[in-house]
């Protein structure tokens, strides 16, 4: 109950960055969605009309029944990124990904004009890499080879469906999630990244650099505070 409590904490202080008229883009995840629910409460009233480039199916769904326009990153590039992560670093960089749609929010963070990180105090880590695997999109044809040579750098693993349904994940762009378990701190994001992209049939890293951060929401069960670089 007070890491949900945290989340809308987090998501509060995030709405009050939003502008009307604004061209938000929506990331994904629980605390994205709060942010996203609280934006609709006031559309109508606070704001006249705001639009959104949604970053995952399931946030288009959302941000469509709360009354956010949905326009494409192809006519707009957003104003302003509001999105999650998995861990959060003290230089900004991040691990995304937990819920398989690091790609499309990696492609709307970096278009925004201002990309902003909502987390719980969970989320605050030292180091990168000990805690939470590196989610890493990969085509289904290179499944095999992209497990082999990520072997070499920590325990990889496909990532498969819970709560019943058989079978890996599958992401919007119909590809699958392969989590590596690096098991280390990453000590060059950059480096590690450029790895990972360059063995063929990897599409995107769940790895996003501090530089293209402009700031980190925190939210605790009782405040939030933002951080700046």
């Amino acid at each position: 109950m007070r890491l949900e409590e945290a989340k809308l904490r987090a998501a509060e202080k995030a709405l009050k960055m939003v502008k009307d008229g604004m061209v938000l883009g929506l990331g994904s995840g629980s605390t994205v969605a709060k942010f996203i629910k609280l934006l609709g409460e006031k559309i109508g009233y606070e704001f006249t009309e705001i639009y959104g480039v949604p970053s995952s199916y399931d946030t288009e769904i959302l941000a469509r029944e709360v009354g956010i326009k949905i326009v494409s990153l192809n006519d707009y590039f957003p104003d302003l990124a509001v999105d999650g992560a998995d861990e959060v670093d003290r230089d900004f960089n991040l691990i995304k990904g937990g819920g398989g749609c690091h790609t499309r929010e990696k492609i709307v963070d970096y278009s925004s004009g201002e990309f902003v990180v909502i987390v719980d105090y969970t989320k605050l880590v030292t180091r990168l890499g000990l805690r939470k695997p590196i989610p890493i999109e990969v085509l289904p044809f290179a499944l095999r080879l992209v497990i082999r040579t990520l072997s070499r750098l920590g325990r990889a693993e496909i990532r498969r469906c819970k709560g019943g349904k058989l079978g890996p994940v599958v992401t919007d762009n119909g590809n699958f999630i392969v989590d590596l378990n690096y098991g280390r701190p990453i000590e060059d994001i950059e480096a590690l990244d450029r790895e990972l992209k360059s063995i063929p049939g990897v599409i995107e890293t769940g790895l996003f650099y501090g530089s293209k951060v402009s700031k980190v929401v925190v939210g605790y069960p009782d405040r939030a505070e933002i951080l700046f670089k």
